[in-house]
């Protein structure tokens, strides 16, 4: 086995699954891209197994602290301990995240689960060239009727993969409904967000939903609905659902028909429609805020951040005392204090003072590993609009 030896300092000392370019001091031997390499320190001392890919800014990934190649048995162990850790938490398997890379010990392999149906996403080259021994093990432990790699996720350009979408085994279902926290999605496999919904909300819709009976609802960046679909079950007055795609708008009024619950939908630019309802004057109740990332990269975060900025003051400014704006972020370059921080400023400009109310994140099949902060990217804070200040 050709090896890493890692720089003094390196994070993986800390419990860090990811040695970065620079902090590669020595390769011995000539490994292939897409090969498991050993991890050592400068005595020497073995520090686990990991892949490499000389052409990613993070050239190792640790997938073992053991001696250990990616052979059948290898995943076959792997995603069956994935699969058993969800049954434990109770989450339904016909609607769940099965694996989800580094978190499952499988560095840059998704697996999602709709209906019968397996979506996968292998997002580095050592999962790519192992493929087909990983659609054998999920076949064989999950027995889908239809297995589809969904590898159109632009972070495969750093890996040097390229895109494509292709069904590696059955028939692609179609149209089918998945239901996700009890409200009923309509979605097309191949096709949808990610693998085909986001799955890593599910829980704090309902979270949200608590506050909306009978209130006036704004959800913004609301894709294929799930805020505002959940609002509106739980007997909010009203719920105005924005989106800039119409592909998602439409969905949004089929999911509507679909629950049996009423929306207004409107397609826009979230920007553009905050900035014209706060020269109206409207007012709502709840707001809720779930925008896509708005960076992927570290330098572009001060762009980022300068947007939701923008959005929180808009949002602040359509609130009166007592209202309540539920905010998420999903960039793992953002970190919560800064997530903080932003709204903080932001509140300054628009003469607000907020209180915590709650806090959310991401749903328990997205698992959090310590060590590894990268694993908590998702982050939520309901805030009430204090009055008398």
């Amino acid at each position: 086995m050709a090896s890493i030896i890692v720089r003094p300092r390196a994070r993986v000392f800390h419990g860090h699954d990811w040695v970065h370019d620079n902090e590669v001091l020595k390769i011995t031997g000539k490994p292939e891209d897409g090969a498991v390499v050993g991890l050592k320190d400068q005595r020497d001392r073995f520090l686990g197994s990991a892949i490499y890919n000389s052409r990613s800014k993070i050239p190792a990934r640790r997938f073992s602290r053991q001696r250990q190649d990616l052979d059948a048995d290898f995943f076959r162990r792997r995603i069956t301990m994935a699969s058993e850790y969800r049954d434990k938490l109770g989450l339904d398997p016909r609607a769940r995240r099965e694996v989800w890379s580094e978190s499952d010990g499988l560095p840059g392999l998704i697996l999602d689960r709709y209906g019968d149906c397996a979506v996968l996403q292998t997002l580095t080259l050592a999962m790519d060239q192992r493929q087909d021994l990983i659609a054998d093990a999920i076949e064989e432990i999950l027995k889908p009727s239809c297995l589809i790699a969904r590898n159109d996720a632009p972070v495969r350009k750093a890996e040097g993969l390229e895109l494509h979408t292709t069904i590696l085994r059955g028939q692609a279902p179609g149209p089918m409904e998945v239901t996700l926290a009890g409200i009923e999605f309509g979605i097309e496999l191949p096709g949808g967000q990610k693998t085909g919904l986001y799955l890593d909300q599910a829980d704090n819709y309902a979270l949200v939903a608590q506050h909306a009976q009978g209130k006036r609802i704004l959800d913004c960046f609301s894709n294929q609905g799930g805020f505002a679909l959940a609002c509106a079950k739980a007997g909010a007055s009203e719920v105005t659902a924005l989106d800039v795609s119409a592909d998602a708008c439409a969905a949004i009024e089929a999911n509507a028909q679909r629950n049996n619950v009423r929306l207004n939908v409107t397609e826009t630019n979230v920007f553009d429609w905050l900035k014209s309802a706060t020269t109206r004057g409207d007012k709502y109740d709840l707001i809720i805020l779930d925008p896509p990332s708005f960076t992927r990269d570290r330098a572009r975060l001060n762009d980022a951040l300068r947007g939701y900025k923008e959005i929180h003051l808009r949002a602040a400014q359509l609130l009166d005392n007592g209202g309540l704006l539920a905010t998420f972020c999903c960039s793992h370059h953002v970190s919560d204090a800064i997530f903080l921080d932003v709204i903080a400023d932001a509140m300054v400009d628009a003469k607000k003072t907020a209180r915590l109310r709650a806090s959310y994140t991401q749903r328990p099949d997205h698992p959090v590993i310590l060590g590894l902060p990268e694993s908590s990217y998702l982050k939520g804070h309901l805030l009430e609009m204090a009055p008398g200040r």
